[in-house]
């Protein structure tokens, strides 16, 4: 399996998720927001030119005070960076086969080469319920003061991984 940035000329259609409205993202918008609004990059799992899964991220930002106050108090008083992950989803016939965990540990690279080249101080993602375990499991904290969440029910939980908390967990993390 080879992780990699979604290329325009990759076959979208076959994918399916069991989520409608993550299969729709990817089939309909995923290459409209990188290729032509770059407001967005997806990363795909792939394996023999089959699509197993995607991680859509993008920057964004949070107020030091949306942080724990130990965090938070250390930080300056303005914006800061982060990485958000946006969309993360795997193939149906793919499951329970780490697809899902190689695309978060990609994510986790790329937020550590982002914190390395021009500063990030975290990722949040806004999670769904039934992804909540998900995320835990690898270090996310819920986390209310994340600006940007999504507006759809139900509603998709905050969560927070901090830098720090990424560095400190080390290679392999995921």
């Amino acid at each position: 399996m080879d992780i990699r940035a979604l290329r325009q000329d990759d076959d979208r259609e076959p994918f399916r998720s069991g989520d409608a409205d993550l299969d729709r993202f990817f089939l309909k918008y995923a290459g409209q927001n990188q290729f032509r609004h770059h407001i967005g990059t997806t990363y795909i799992a792939v394996e023999d030119r089959r699509i197993l899964g995607f991680a859509t991220v993008s920057p964004g930002q949070i107020e030091s005070e949306a942080l724990s106050a130990a965090t938070g108090r250390r930080l300056p008083k303005y914006p800061l960076p982060i990485l958000r992950l946006a969309r993360l989803a795997v193939d149906e016939s793919c499951r329970g086969k780490g697809v899902g965990k190689e695309l978060l540990a990609a994510v986790f690279e790329l937020a550590l080469r982002m914190a390395s080249d021009y500063g990030c101080v975290g990722i949040a993602v806004d999670a769904k319920p039934d992804a909540v375990e998900f995320y835990t499991k690898f270090g996310f904290t819920p986390k209310t003061g994340v600006a940007g969440g999504m507006h759809v029910s139900p509603s998709p939980l905050p969560m927070w991984l901090s830098i720090a908390k990424l560095k400190k967990a080390g290679p392999g993390v995921a």
